[in-house]
């Protein structure tokens, strides 16, 4: 099974947490759904079911997410029992699955520190999750320049 290499525009997130994202995050789905000129937005679909959310993101493409917010900086799915697996299997197909956050990290690359770890997820195919990183990168790089100003 592979991300199709032409991705359909499909993004699946809770956004009843939007107003608790940072602001790349908030971002990253306003860009979706408002796209630059000539661009085609992107369908929302929720289960709220990860592997239901996953399925679907490995078949047609796009991207599945649970960012932390400020009620979870940690995130809220566990390391060990759903990010793990599925950025396993969303890597073997091709896609990539990161942490989000401006320093955002690559899931496989976590070392456990306890059993129930909790951290936030964005997986998906390349397309999206570039433009992520992108994003995150974007607002690092803004929030280094504001400490240097000081």
């Amino acid at each position: 099974m592979q991300v199709p290499a032409a991705p359909k525009t499909i993004y699946s997130v809770n956004e009843g947490n939007y107003s608790r994202w940072d602001a790349p995050t908030r971002a990253f789905v306003e860009g979706m759904k408002n796209p630059a000129a000539g661009g085609k937005p992107y369908s929302a679909r929720y289960v709220g079911s990860m592997v239901s959310d996953v399925h679907r993101t490995l078949l047609y493409g796009g991207v599945f997410m649970y960012p932390s917010d400020s009620q979870s900086p940690d995130g809220k799915l566990r390391l060990l029992y759903e990010a793990n697996p599925m950025a396993m299997i969303m890597e073997q197909a091709g896609g990539r699955a990161i942490t989000g956050g401006v320093d955002s990290r690559r899931i496989l690359d976590l070392q456990p520190t306890h059993i129930h770890q909790r951290v936030p997820i964005f997986l998906g195919c390349e397309r999206d999750i570039a433009e992520a990183e992108r994003l995150f990168a974007e607002a690092a790089g803004q929030g280094a320049a504001k400490k240097a100003k000081k």
